[in-house]
């Protein structure tokens, strides 16, 4: 599944940007939320979210890059998310933000950086729908795939058959025409794409 990120979407006209999405193959509408502490850049919050929300049924993921993400799920949910998903870094007691997520009806997903192992997650597989592989360090748009972290791709979904989970494996950094194969090739499920996707270089046919 195609996982387009608004993030590098033109922001004077996410409304174009959302129909983009829809008639280009996406599946999701991926929704980058950062507060400029967990990491660099400020992005938007609840109240765009609600506004797109009328526009398209895809579902949006949006992916909290923020401090103390438990602060913040309830109102995102309000707003129209359908996955939240969180980073493992940013939270104490991730297990009970995902029993809150679903409790509010939501899909919960958790994210981890390039530094961060598969293992420090090992515990919550069975709870989650959905881990996100960091393949760049968080902040930024339009930077370069880490190679290394591809090999949590593979980590993942050899746990995901061993243990007989469902969770979905998405994957978010650095993905355009010549790392989508290495990606997909390795198990990913999702592949988010803001840079590559909105600038047209990489093509996608949903299957």
């Amino acid at each position: 599944m195609l996982a387009p990120s608004l993030l590098s979407a033109d922001l004077a006209d996410l409304k174009g940007a959302v129909k983009l999405v829809e008639e280009n193959g996406g599946s999701v509408i991926h929704i980058d939320v950062m507060d400029g502490r967990f990491v660099p850049q400020i992005s938007y919050g609840q109240p765009v979210v609600q506004c797109l929300r009328p526009l398209t049924k895809l579902p949006f993921d949006v992916h909290l890059m923020v401090e103390h993400p438990e602060e913040q799920a309830d109102t995102f949910a309000a707003a129209g998310a359908d996955w939240i998903t969180f980073h493992h870094e940013a939270c104490i007691h991730s297990h009970r933000l995902i029993q809150h997520i679903h409790d509010l009806g939501k899909k919960a997903g958790i994210s981890i950086v390039p530094s961060t192992p598969v293992s420090a997650v090992s515990e919550l597989l069975e709870y989650v729908d959905l881990v996100l592989v960091m393949t760049v360090n968080p902040g930024f748009g339009g930077q370069k795939l880490i190679p290394s972290c591809v090999r949590k791709i593979s980590e993942l979904t050899k746990l995901r058959e061993e243990r007989s989970l469902k969770f979905l494996v998405s994957v978010d950094g650095g993905v355009n025409a010549s790392t989508l194969n290495d990606v997909v090739s390795a198990g990913a499920d999702i592949v988010v794409s803001g840079s590559a996707f909105f600038n047209g270089s990489m093509k996608w046919e949903n299957t």
